[in-house]
């Protein structure tokens, strides 16, 4: 189903915005909340309006501090909401699912409070809540429908998110994701496949494939080398010209799927694997289901089939009980892995969690001065990583909005096969995002790439031409961004249902 297939003619209701807080997924529903108010009628607010006549909040629940972030952002609203009859304020995701009524309680001025089982009825409790005078509640307690069948207002003509399922089965200690989002439910590889080949022909060049742990995508639907097949699959798949899929979950991390990703040319060489932490203890103490040993034994294999492959993690300093040998087991997984970037965590408290109930809670003070010990660590080990790659030459796809000096240095920016940011002088000729630069890299710092020279080639590609037509489209139709439903003619019967890391929190 096509962009302009979906574009009906309605009636404009109004204006809307959606924030969005926490992970890849919650950016995904917010694609997802986005096209369903455009479907409804309602048309994206301007950057520099003051209010729109929607507010959404995406929430996320995985920080100690969640809902105090969002109880303040109410609070900034209601004025605004006062003085403007009809304006609409609505809370979705993790956060709304856990606190439910406590929410209307402590904001009564807010209309609609919905979960992340039935974001597919955003638009309807808007409208009930508008007829009935009264805030609507409602979270349903399991997946009503796969929500990659909902429309999207995707944000990148030329990159995009697909869902490969939904829900985790892991029992970390410190994450709510699984009472919160569910069991893991797949999709079919039919219908991923077919959303896939939808979206190239609609201009996109990138995909990243998405799950709370994305390889063990299968286990819903009884294969267990599904993920390596799907990859392979998408290897097929004619002008895609890129895939990445996050986040992995060690336990599951099998040897076909890093044969998959070394014989499949369009599966990027960047691998992001959640750690969490060095020692076995504690990793033993977060139920993650795999030890130091394996870790690195994973790092090993992929760096043996993918020599060139960039590497990133999660790490999380100051778990319940870590000591600081714990700490320094940590450190040496870092040195020997090399990660090419760390997404790094002070533990706090989730609410609901085990790890929140347990004993040995580390001090602040002692947190703060472990975490700084592990940034600067891995400083120095992304610095050199990223200074071996001086030399080097690389195709980059330009990338929109990456570098925020662009303006003022002249140049642009993209990213390498292995997901590095890379800023490049922007060439003579026309470059649009979506196209792709070939360029040599001169200067490295620790969290991005220089290429000062002149690009060696610039290659027009379908996706920079999808990014020139939505620029070029009408003001109105820009605010529409590129809509997608999930093709279903042609798709195959359902399979019968199976019996039987979370690397996003």
């Amino acid at each position: 189903m096509s962009s302009s297939d979906r574009s009906q003619a309605v009636d404009v209701k109004g204006t809307y915005e959606v924030r969005t807080f926490g992970c890849q997924m919650n950016v995904h529903d917010s694609e997802r909340m986005a096209g369903l108010l455009e479907d409804a009628g309602y048309v994206r607010a301007p950057q520099d309006a003051d209010a729109a006549d929607v507010v959404v909040f995406n929430t996320c629940a995985v920080r100690e501090n969640a809902d105090n972030r969002l109880y303040g952002n109410l609070g900034q609203l209601a004025p605004k909401k006062a003085a403007r009859p009809g304006m609409q304020i609505a809370v979705g995701g993790c956060l709304a699912q856990k606190d439910r009524d406590t929410i209307v309680k402590k904001a009564p001025w807010v209309d609609v409070v919905f979960g992340t089982h039935n974001v597919g009825k955003l638009p309807v409790l808007l409208e009930r809540a508008r007829l009935e005078s009264e805030a609507q509640v409602e979270i349903a307690e399991s997946l009503e429908a796969f929500p990659s069948t909902l429309p999207t207002r995707r944000e990148s003509a030329y990159a995009a998110w697909v869902s490969v399922s939904v829900g985790c089965n892991n029992t970390c200690t410190f994450c709510i994701v699984p009472q919160l989002r569910g069991k893991e439910k797949d999709r079919r590889p039919g219908d991923i496949l077919a959303e896939i080949e939808t979206l190239v022909d609609e201009g996109v060049s990138e995909i990243t494939l998405l799950g709370q742990n994305v390889n063990a995508y299968g286990s819903d639907i009884g294969d267990r080398e599904a993920f390596s097949k799907l990859l392979r699959a998408c290897g097929r798949i004619e002008g895609l010209e890129r895939v990445r899929f996050t986040s992995p979950h060690p336990r599951d991390f099998t040897d076909d799927v890093i044969a998959a990703m070394a014989e499949t040319p369009n599966v990027m060489p960047q691998l992001h694997m959640p750690l969490q932490s060095g020692s076995s203890r504690v990793l033993k103490a977060m139920r993650r289901s795999y030890r130091q040993e394996r870790f690195l034994g994973i790092i090993e294999k992929v760096r043996a089939a993918i020599p060139e492959a960039a590497l990133s993690t999660d790490i999380i300093v100051g778990f319940p009980g870590e000591t600081e040998e714990d700490f320094a087991e940590t450190l040496h997984v870092v040195r020997e892995a090399r990660f090419a970037q760390a997404f790094t965590f002070q533990y706090s408290k989730r609410p609901g969690t085990p790890a929140a109930e347990m004993p040995d809670q580390i001090p602040k003070q002692v947190v703060q001065e472990r975490y700084e010990r592990l940034v600067a660590l891995q400083e120095e080990i992304s610095w050199e990583e990223n200074k071996k790659q001086v030399g080097r030459t690389l195709e980059l796809m330009v990338a929109e909005g990456e570098g925020r000096k662009d303006d003022a240095t002249r140049r642009l920016s993209g990213r390498a096969p292995d997901n590095r940011l890379v800023h490049f002088t922007r060439p003579e000729e026309p470059v649009r995002p979506g196209d792709v630069v070939t360029v040599d890299i001169t200067y490295a710092a620790p969290h991005h790439l220089l290429a000062e020279g002149p690009a060696k080639a610039v290659r027009r590609t379908r996706a920079g031409d999808a990014w020139e037509r939505r620029t070029a489209a009408p003001q109105e139709e820009q605010g529409k961004g590129v809509m997608l439903g999930l093709p279903t003619v042609g798709a195959p019967e359902p399979l019968p249902a199976a019996t039987g890391g979370c690397g996003l929190g």
